[in-house]
């Protein structure tokens, strides 16, 4: 009995890794299938879709395509909102409603909302579940439910090269200058200078860079370790890959 135990045990296992293999293999195909490209751009037909744009599967609710330009080597994470307008099927005009600039990344969950013009400049990165909206609710009439007034739409500008952490929040009229950093769960709104680091609710400015002082307050962390010599961007892309056969393992 102990022998048929192992051998019944072995064989269990054997179809475990099996069935574990399929389904990761399965999983990969889907993705790789329902991604969205400019080569490969099923059903949407978006205004411009950069070449080496990606947008992940499954995609999260993208409607208005035609007011809406992605540039170059964007990668947009899986269910992510991108739209123009408040609903479909609406005429918004001869000019684009939002513009992603190109190297743009947005992380997995994260929403672009844009009723009046939204950009996101060129290598701005997004982390997950970032909110981007030109639109908010009004409250002006105490006695009318607040999602049955109609909403404020103003414009909403992120420069180049930003980082929005987490959960980061921009609302209607922000305008980001280059290079600004975001923290984590921040809702921003009015105006950010250039090389500025913002956090709160509602965010504030809590470091910018001087060009005589540098970073005021100074940075407390270590300067990052340079990426070495000799490495390649092959190389580079291989361990990102490694990381990612790894991660879904």
């Amino acid at each position: 009995m102990p022998k048929n135990r192992n051998t019944f045990s072995s064989l269990a296992a054997w179809r475990r890794r099996v069935l574990t293999r399929a389904v990761h293999s399965g999983r990969r195909w889907v993705q790789e299938t329902g991604a969205v490209t400019a080569e490969r751009p099923g059903r949407l037909r978006f205004r411009r879709l950069g070449p080496g744009t990606r947008l992940a599967f499954p995609q999260g609710t993208v409607f208005g395509e035609e007011w809406i330009e992605l540039g170059d080597h964007c990668i947009i994470a899986e269910q992510v909102t991108l739209t123009a307008g408040m609903m479909p099927g609406l005429d918004l005009g001869p000019d684009p409603v939002l513009t992603l600039g190109n190297g743009v990344v947005l992380g997995r969950g994260s929403h672009v909302v844009a009723d009046a013009p939204v950009t996101v400049g060129a290598d701005t990165f997004c982390g997950p579940y970032v909110y981007i909206t030109s639109t908010n609710h009004s409250y002006d009439d105490p006695d009318e439910p607040v999602g049955r007034q109609w909403p404020r739409s103003a414009p909403v500008e992120v420069g180049p090269g930003c980082w929005l952490g987490t959960g980061a929040v921009i609302l209607p009229g922000a305008r980001l200058g280059r290079n600004v950093v975001v923290a984590a769960g921040a809702v921003v709104r009015g105006e950010v200078p250039d090389h500025a680091v913002v956090a709160g609710a509602p965010a504030r400015v809590v470091r910018r860079w001087d060009p005589e002082r540098g970073w005021q307050p100074p940075l407390r962390t270590p300067a990052p370790v340079p990426v070495p010599e000799g490495v390649t961007p092959q190389q580079l892309a291989a361990l990102a890959e490694l990381d990612l056969d790894l991660g879904t393992a």
